[in-house]
């Protein structure tokens, strides 16, 4: 349910500068200092725009290329200078009938295709369209929406999976499991939704609740993307709602999110649940400060190990602080720690950051993990650098690894798996959560920190 509106590479700059923040592909990093002290694509370097003659498409080839060779820190073993060889061939190729002002949008199917030879899925070329996309997520800008997530059943995204709280969805009273049935008394269509909500023309869309038919109003409308941690009760054995559930939709959002999780947990322990279940699904990830801060209201403390072409660097991360190269950060005030049951729900669309956060509890034997395997992009950490005008590329600067040398997994394998299929999205129709009642059920066994593990290492 996405759309976007052209925002100037002015505007876009300055968006990601006031948001400038360190993540994992595990994440996304992004940062225009960055880029300005390496010189690429600036004003008066030796370099891109600085090498006079040079057309639009061979400026931002060069950028990509100059940042492949100087800044890659990924696990591809591609011969990058090889890369570089054959693929301005293609370029030359392409731009040959205007070699001098061959336009930029000329050479994006030319980086698109050397990235993807590069043979790392972390690293990838933005276009225009998906870096102002990018840029309002990663920003918490705004978009035109609905505020609701879909799922697949019958052909077609219909079946309700998430309503954002103060949305246009949760106005008109959607809910987790409706299916959506109907537009303007037409059978509904995924397209004639999308169609509606770019235009932002009101419809009156048809609603089925567990089999009560009914029509609500909507229009979509310019709202922001933040979509913060929430927490919700549940009954453990039909009774009182004894476990919480808390819900992370993305560690990006322009920041919160730690800090959401600890008074959350705050709230959880106040009110004396036996258990709480954290559901990753869907969760693409974020800013790794962010999930730093979430994972230590759970885990007392971890260590974790960047490697790259520079060398290694060591962070610790306790209590809602982490201790970088001597120095320590505070990410969350009135840090909390849940020191009783847990468990994590995850599935494929669990990636980046949220694999991350899975896998710290996983490792430290902090609760059973649930669900499908992982996307497979949690163990790198990349960085977004604007190119040419509007464009970006997503590089892999780092790889992750523990003190002791295990790298981190590239998508985590659930302790408990359940495949999510068409059939678990028909049982959420009628009410049932699969997933989640496997996630209550796992609390009974799942371990609860002893005094002497409380203690961490202190930052």
């Amino acid at each position: 349910m996405k759309s976007t509106q052209r925002r100037s590479p002015r505007a876009i700059r300055s968006a990601l500068t006031s948001a400038l923040k360190i993540s994992l592909s595990l994440s996304l990093m992004f940062s225009l200092p960055a880029l300005a002290q390496s010189e690429v694509g600036r004003p008066g370097s030796q370099t891109a725009q600085g090498r006079v003659g040079l057309s639009p498409a061979q400026t931002v080839f060069d950028q990509v290329n100059q940042l492949l060779q100087s800044s890659y820190g990924g696990l591809s073993t591609v011969d990058r200078a090889a890369l570089n060889r054959e693929y301005q061939a293609r370029l030359d190729a392409v731009c040959a009938p205007t070699p001098t002002n061959c336009a930029e949008e000329k050479a994006y199917p030319v980086i698109e295709a050397e990235i993807t030879a590069l043979d790392d899925e972390h690293t990838f070329f933005q276009n225009p369209e998906d870096f102002q996309e990018f840029v309002a997520s990663a920003t918490g800008g705004n978009r035109r929406q609905f505020g609701v997530k879909l799922a697949l059943l019958d052909g077609q995204q219909r079946v309700v999976l998430e309503v954002v709280p103060n949305s246009v969805a949760a106005a008109a009273g959607l809910l987790r499991g409706d299916v959506l049935t109907s537009i303007d008394g037409q059978p509904y269509t995924y397209d004639a939704l999308r169609a509606a909500r770019e235009a932002g023309r009101p419809i009156e869309l048809g609603v089925s609740t567990r089999g009560v038919e009914r029509v609500v109003n909507v229009t979509s409308q310019e709202s922001s993307t933040r979509d913060l941690p929430r927490l919700t009760y549940v009954s453990s054995s039909g009774g009182t709602e004894d476990v919480a559930v808390l819900r992370i939709p993305t560690f990006i959002s322009g920041g919160g999110v730690a800090q959401g999780v600890h008074d959350l947990v705050g709230q959880a322990r106040a009110r004396g649940v036996r258990g709480i279940i954290v559901d990753l699904r869907g969760n693409g990830g974020g800013s790794l400060q962010e999930c730093d801060g979430a994972v230590s209201a759970f885990v007392p403390s971890f260590t974790r190990v960047a490697r790259s072409a520079e060398g290694n660097s060591r962070t610790l991360v306790s209590r809602g602080a982490r201790v970088e190269a001597g120095r320590t950060s505070g990410i969350v005030t009135n840090p909390q720690l849940w020191t009783g049951p847990l468990s994590v729900l995850v599935d494929q669309g669990s990636a980046s950051c949220s694999e991350f956060f899975a896998f710290e509890i996983q490792n430290a034997a902090r609760g059973p993990i649930l669900g499908e395997r992982t996307a497979g992009v949690g163990n790198t950490a990349t960085r977004v650098f604007p190119i040419g005008e509007e464009a970006a590329l997503q590089l892999t600067i780092l790889n992750y690894a523990k003190p002791d040398g295990t790298p981190y997994p590239t998508r985590l394998t659930p302790d408990i798996p359940d495949e999510q299929g068409e059939s678990t999205i028909r049982l959420l129709t009628e009410g049932q959560d699969e997933l989640l009642n496997l996630g209550i059920g796992a609390l009974d066994g799942a371990p609860v920190l002893s005094q002497d593990r409380v203690q961490p290492g202190s930052p």
